[in-house]
């Protein structure tokens, strides 16, 4: 889902502006080029996360930072033993699993690997070596004694389950509980090199999305990728990420006695944006701020440049003949496009914001068209 895209990791928005920067670069020869300046990656609806560690790095708590990106909210806690569940992947074969001691009233050897079978509608649990266990019916549930379960190649917290996909497949899930999924979520949104405050805000917007986040899946609530969160495992926790999350323990974000929606994306470009303006419903703490460290964000600015004809044709869609002029005739408080006029040598049409970012290979919504003509 796209309103679900969240953070890139530093590394990772490094990489793509190098590619942003060398693709499409206008031919000397051409009599006209374009130059999209552009600001910002992702939504930029709720927390900007660069510019929540340039406040933690600039001396700001993480109430602060929380009260800041979703104004009107406050500081609640969640009660009880909540259980997530977390796609893992959608398996075309069987799915091998170790730590396990025990799987559909069969007691395992935690030492010892075995593999969940799709046979019609339901789940034989067998032994590495295919022999048939039991059937397990519409699920199979394994889990170790140690609260750890080895799922391919990889180590979770928590159980395995393995329901039914489609006519022969078999999605993967990851059940756990919440404080356990978060840790394997913070060092995934947010560098655990960060300062212990962003860290913090990251645990407790990943705890709060996670219950407000749902997808209603075959047998998940959640997908372990940016449609909700980046999630994986054990192996990607680290001490700093873990301490944010037990300094935080059960703590979300609360707006007028519910969950607030914290949605967050990488960064904003200098603004975060208001939902009404991306997603087409007003959330009355989900508003647009001024970000005043964004800057530290590698995408914080970034430039396309195209031929006449590369721009056109990445256009094919959204324009009539040849591009001419844009003409951006609605903005967000950012401002982000909301509405474009094309200018086409057949005439005018209109395009959103998600459609110009699509077609060009942007990085947000914020963008800002030039012609360059050269004689």
């Amino acid at each position: 889902m796209a309103r679900r895209r969240p953070i890139a990791l530093a590394i990772a928005l490094l990489a793509v502006l190098t590619c942003a920067c060398g693709a499409g670069t206008a031919s000397a020869r051409a009599a006209v080029s374009w130059v999209v300046h552009g600001h910002g990656f992702g939504h930029g609806v709720g927390l900007s996360a660069y510019g929540a560690y340039g406040y933690a790095l600039h001396g700001k708590g993480y109430k602060f930072i929380l009260g800041h990106y979703y104004p009107g909210t406050s500081l609640g806690t969640v009660e009880g033993a909540n259980v997530v569940r977390v796609l893992l992947e959608t398996a075309s074969g069987d799915v091998t699993f170790t730590e396990a001691t025990g799987a559909c009233g069969v007691k395992l050897e935690p030492t010892r690997s075995y593999e969940a079978h799709r046979f019609g509608g339901t789940i034989v649990l067998r032994t590495s070596g295919g022999k048939p266990l039991k059937r397990c019916g519409a699920k199979l549930r394994a889990a170790g004694g140690a609260g750890t379960i080895g799922i391919g190649a990889a180590r979770y917290r928590g159980a395995l389950e393995v329901v039914p996909a489609g006519s022969s497949e078999l999605n993967v899930v990851n059940a756990l509980s919440l404080e356990a999924y978060v840790k394997g979520v913070i060092p995934n949104e947010s560098p655990p090199s960060w300062p212990m405050a962003e860290l913090k805000t990251q645990a407790v917007i990943s705890r709060s999305f996670a219950l407000t986040g749902t997808v209603e899946g075959d047998g998940y609530d959640l997908y372990s990728d940016t449609r909700s969160q980046v999630y994986k495992g054990l192996e990607s926790e680290y001490t700093t990420s873990d301490e944010a999350a037990e300094q935080t323990k059960g703590q979300v974000l609360m707006y007028e006695g519910q969950v607030a929606e914290t949605l967050f994306s990488a960064c904003s470009g200098g603004k975060t944006e208001s939902s009404e303006n991306v997603f087409g419903g007003a959330i009355p703490y989900l508003v647009g701020v001024p970000d005043p460290y964004d800057d530290l964000c590698p995408l914080h600015e970034w430039t396309l440049k195209f031929s006449g004809p590369e721009i056109s044709a990445k256009l094919a869609g959204l324009i009539d003949g040849k591009l001419k002029k844009v003409v951006i005739t609605k903005t967000g408080y950012s401002p982000r496009i909301i509405e474009a006029k094309l200018h086409g040598t057949g005439g005018v049409t209109t395009a959103t914001g998600e459609q110009l970012e699509i077609a060009l290979g942007g990085y947000s919504t914020w963008m800002t068209f030039q012609k360059v003509v050269t004689k």
